[in-house]
């Protein structure tokens, strides 16, 4: 049986298949947006319908933006010598929280997953390989996930650059601050160890 009318429903169920929102949250926010001022409504739809026309792909790094180069690429100050790879745009975001990574970035929308039949023509790595050869890139940085997904990128990554000469690096991983030991799994572990660093 239906508690609301076929409206709120739609409302609903269009709010519930947002990545992160169960069914009471769908039906919380419903509620919210039904209540809010019809101003603010407007201006909520119309910023949606913006973003969605809009938003694309950066020219140079892949990250979204609604300009042709996105600001990080178009900062001069920024060293452009340095690509960190990273496999979508809230992980370049996280970096940026940082504030202490000055080179720029490399956008994947995703990692190579066999087992989901997601490969190397399906992420943007071609548009990695082409900038390294145009560009003057002395060290790409692979930010990549340590999933299985992440690992096997990475390797991708590197086997694919390596013979240009270009440095590549890989982000260490290891034991999270606050983390005890003990329930630390081995190769967390054992990837902490070899990411050691001098005191």
């Amino acid at each position: 049986m239906d508690l609301y009318s076929g409206h709120i429903n739609r409302l609903i169920d269009e709010l519930a298949a947002l990545p992160g929102i169960g069914g009471k949250s769908a039906q919380r926010l419903a509620f919210y947006i039904i209540n809010m001022p019809k101003d603010r409504v407007e201006r909520l739809t119309k910023s949606i319908s913006n973003a969605r026309e809009n938003v694309h792909y950066c020219k140079k790094c892949c990250t979204l933006t609604d300009d042709e180069i996105c600001p990080i690429c178009a900062n001069e100050k920024r060293d452009h010598k340095t690509i960190m790879v990273v496999e979508n745009t809230r992980d370049l975001a996280a970096y940026e929280k940082t504030g202490k990574y000055e080179g720029i970035y490399h956008v994947l929308h995703g990692t190579i997953s066999p087992m989901l039949g997601v490969g190397p023509g399906d992420i943007k790595l071609a548009e990695l390989v082409k900038r390294i050869s145009e560009e003057n890139t002395e060290e790409v940085i692979i930010a990549t996930g340590s999933s299985l997904e992440g690992e096997t990128t990475a390797m991708y990554i590197s086997k694919l650059i390596k013979p240009t000469g270009i440095k590549v690096t890989r982000i260490a991983s290891g034991i999270p601050v606050g983390g005890d030991l003990e329930y630390i799994d081995e190769v967390t572990l054992l990837r902490a160890l070899e990411g050691r660093t001098e005191l």
